[in-house]
């Protein structure tokens, strides 16, 4: 829950993909693969062998159900949006069946979100909580995609509607998140650091969140030793999250530590977003590998750009201004970007797009936001300062 990060690669040859029918393999996996994959083709075997006599319909819905939210799990986990496609066909048959089931909606809003559909995904989890008003998560997604969007009252109306709902660590967290990025960093990291230490019980997904979430915080206070205690303790919760991954691999990078994050990330090609951050630390850190990882990237990228696929802009922008130098292509994609999605990391490379292709003007919408919002980063300010010096309005 409240995973901020939508944008998840594919293998070089995959494109997303939707099963013809529920008996086709989709993927064939070593037996040792994750439980939750054993799990979700376990519930895929169910689905596709014959009806019992007399089983119900909705028996067959809600496992249908059960392997879209298993599917759509993975592909957070994992960063491999092939699971998307299959979340997608497991609920395309019942879409008239389940109108009236709320983890329906859920899931469909979940899957809308993936794709930058957050207009449509807004609606489906919308409905969602109608139909269920004690349901948490739907709401607190509503909270995420505004967060993405940079409409933090939205967001924090969310937020107050969790209190009621969900778990005090979750809704204080939520409300933390909104104040850290309207001009509140310091009160808001002093006061969530203090719940999540006192708080029991805690489910370790939540705490994998909420550490990130700390650890970024920390970072743009200038406190880097308590945010690597923040991404170890993240770590130490045993939960497979790439982005938690991706945040401590930034900050080790940004730290001259490149090697640690090439440790870090061994295995993670499968996502573009890790995969992106292999390259980077891997050329800093002389690693034979390095131009391999480049190569990959270059070859999901064209693919990407092929299909039409929009959803890599943001890592394909860092790619080209990081890996290929070419600050031109790097600061396009940045700005079709930015007009989808604006996150900090959004606008970070947005400004330093605009800034190495000496077009300080076209990081303006980056520089209102941090203006309007209060949006408290050292680093996001040093940028600001360059911008203002050639033109842009600070």
């Amino acid at each position: 829950m409240f995973a901020f990060a939508f944008l998840f690669g594919l293998p070089a040859a995959a494109a997303p993909f939707t099963p013809a029918s529920d008996a086709e393999v989709v993927e064939r996996l070593p037996a040792t693969a994750d439980p939750a994959v054993r799990a979700v083709e376990s519930l895929r075997r169910q689905l596709a062998a014959p009806a019992a006599p007399g089983q119900p319909a909705g028996d067959r819905t809600a496992l249908r159900l059960e392997i879209a939210r298993r599917y759509f799990d993975l592909a957070m986990a994992q960063g491999d949006p092939r699971y998307v496609g299959y979340a997608s066909a497991a609920i395309a048959p019942i879409a008239e069946a389940a109108r009236n089931m709320a983890p329906y909606w859920l899931v469909l809003g979940l899957i809308q979100q993936y794709n930058h559909e957050f207009d449509k995904a807004l609606k489906s989890l919308d409905r969602a909580a109608q139909l269920d008003p004690q349901a948490a998560e739907p709401i607190s997604w509503q909270a995420a995609i505004y967060m993405v969007q940079a409409r933090y009252r939205e967001a924090l109306g969310e937020c107050t509607r969790l209190v009621p709902l969900a778990a005090p660590l979750l809704a204080r967290g939520c409300t933390a998140y909104v104040q850290a990025s309207t001009g509140q960093l310091a009160p808001a990291y002093e006061d969530f650091r203090k719940d999540v230490a006192g708080a029991t019980g805690a489910a370790p997904a939540l705490l994998v969140w909420d550490h990130t979430r700390l650890a970024e915080m920390a970072l743009r206070l200038q406190r880097p030793a308590d945010a690597e205690a923040h991404f170890k303790q993240a770590l130490q919760q045993g939960v497979t999250d790439q982005f938690l991954l991706g945040a401590y691999a930034d900050y080790l990078i940004a730290a001259k530590r490149p090697a640690e994050a090439v440790q870090l990330l061994a295995g993670w090609e499968r996502s573009d977003i890790l995969l992106l951050r292999l390259a980077i630390a891997g050329k800093a850190a002389g690693d034979a590998k390095a131009a391999g990882w480049a190569a990959q990237l270059r070859e999901r990228f064209v693919d990407a750009a092929r299909r039409g696929d929009r959803l890599h802009e943001q890592e394909a922008a860092r790619f080209e201004l990081d890996l290929e130098s070419n600050p031109a292509k790097a600061l396009a994609l940045a700005r079709s970007n930015y007009a989808v999605q604006k996150e900090p990391r959004d606008a970070e490379i947005l400004m330093r797009s605009a800034l190495a292709a000496n077009d300080a003007k076209a990081a303006q919408p980056a520089l209102d936001w941090m203006r309007i919002s209060g949006y408290q980063d050292p680093a996001l300010d040093l940028l600001a300062d360059q911008l203002a010096a050639k033109g842009a309005i600070r």
